[in-house]
């Protein structure tokens, strides 16, 4: 593999850790469920090895998601820099900020609020934190 991951295969893999977080399984439970090791796991979600169609298509089975998700909302300069038009290399991506753990954890807990209207307070307030840091 090369020095620095393709930019491609962090965003796959940065979904791949979004959506196992957001179902609150384990590296190790998905690994079990694939037949891999945990380990594996982690560098398929950094993207130190690229996920395979194949094993890609069964992570969409057991994150119940289509194969489409792991691409989505892919930012247009990995895009460019991927269609080989380019004579100088791409700058190395990092993780958007949705694949931080406290973004997950944040949104985990959110969604553990059962009772809606309360759940839209939580939403307002941090909405009105937000905005008066700018």
């Amino acid at each position: 593999m090369a020095a620095n991951p393709d930019p491609i295969d962090v965003h796959v893999g940065s979904r791949v850790r979004l959506r196992r977080t957001l179902l609150g399984m384990s590296q190790e439970k998905l690994g079990d469920a694939l037949g891999l090791t945990f380990q594996q796991i982690q560098k398929y979600e950094r993207g130190a090895n690229r996920i395979g169609s194949s094993r890609l298509f069964k992570l969409s089975q057991i994150l119940d998601v289509p194969v489409s998700f792991f691409f989505d909302d892919m930012p247009d300069d990995v895009q460019k820099a991927n269609r080989g038009l380019s004579d100088t290399p791409s700058e190395p991506f990092e993780a958007d900020q949705l694949s931080k753990r406290e973004t997950l954890e944040l949104v985990r807990a959110y969604y553990k609020i059962t009772q809606p209207k309360i759940r839209k307070h939580m939403f307002e307030l941090i909405k009105s934190i937000a905005h008066s840091e700018n």
